[in-house]
């Protein structure tokens, strides 16, 4: 077990129900899950089971209804200037350029954290817009940039606010395999280039790209998290690992839980039904 001074998000018997005034439904139970800091994590699981559900709680979108989410040992009540977002659909503001885009979220991002000038924001953005390979497109439009150039953006956006944890959504789930394989060496590169490496957490359909990112893939059933499995394949990482045994090895393994009845037929208890 690491030290809790190790520990950038610890969840505790979380649970998440919503209610109505005719029915309640329970999205999250018994939630527990640690992450190291500079950790990579990939959350996995069937369509529906809450993947997205988890994410947004950590994001402080949603209150726990029992347990408890804590980032660096504090329990969180919202949204928070340590946190960014990646999500499927771009969210970048049609108006602005790229250029723009970047530095606007810089400048309010730095506002909660200390002063910065708009002249530095700018100077920021442009910084991380090169890193993506986008230094010719910063005034372009996002009406006038591809689908993959857009989410180019949003991870600029996201990382040029120097967050400590990264939550990233199935954010290229809409993208062709092409620019799919080019924007997880793109975040991997940018991961592995921070001097203090920031915590992410990413979720993904795809076992492939989840073995490709993650340091631990957090497999999920309805609800409940089913199994933490250790990703233990050299880095630095590109698509040729696919070809190793123990990348065979550990697909074999999680497609085994995807496809395992038993698995898929929990109640809410664990049993087997």
């Amino acid at each position: 077990m690491a030290d809790s001074d190790e520990i950038a998000i610890e969840i505790k018997n979380l649970g998440l129900t919503y209610e109505s005034e005719n029915s309640t439904y329970e999205a999250l139970k018994e939630i527990n899950l640690d992450v190291k800091k500079g950790e990579f994590i990939c959350v996995v699981g069937t369509s529906g089971c809450g993947k997205s559900t988890l994410l947004s709680v950590l994001e402080g979108l949603y209150k726990p209804t029992v347990g408890s989410v804590k980032i660096n040992g504090k329990e969180i009540s919202g949204p928070g200037v340590e946190r960014a977002v990646v999500f499927q659909s771009y969210s970048l503001f049609p108006w602005m350029t790229a250029l723009e885009n970047v530095a606007f979220a810089v400048y309010e991002s730095a506002k909660k954290k200390k002063k910065i000038s708009k002249k530095q924001s700018i100077e920021i953005a442009k910084k991380f817009l090169s890193r993506v390979d986008l230094k010719t497109f910063e005034d372009k439009l996002p009406g006038e940039l591809s689908g993959g150039m857009q989410q180019r953006v949003a991870i600029a956006r996201a990382m040029a606010c120097n967050p400590e944890i990264l939550l990233m959504d199935e954010p290229f789930g809409a993208l062709d395999a092409k620019i799919r394989t080019s924007l997880q060496g793109l975040v991997l590169k940018l991961w592995g280039e921070e001097e203090e490496k920031k915590t992410v957490v990413f979720v993904t359909h795809d076992l492939n790209e989840a073995m490709l990112l993650a340091d631990k893939i957090v497999f999920m059933i309805p609800k409940r998290i089913y199994s933490v499995i250790d990703v233990n394949l050299p880095r630095p990482r590109n698509t040729s690992i696919t070809e190793s045994p123990e990348y065979k090895q550990l697909y074999q393994k999680l497609v085994k839980l995807f496809y395992n009845e038993t698995v898929s037929l929990l109640d809410d208890q664990g049993i087997a039904i």
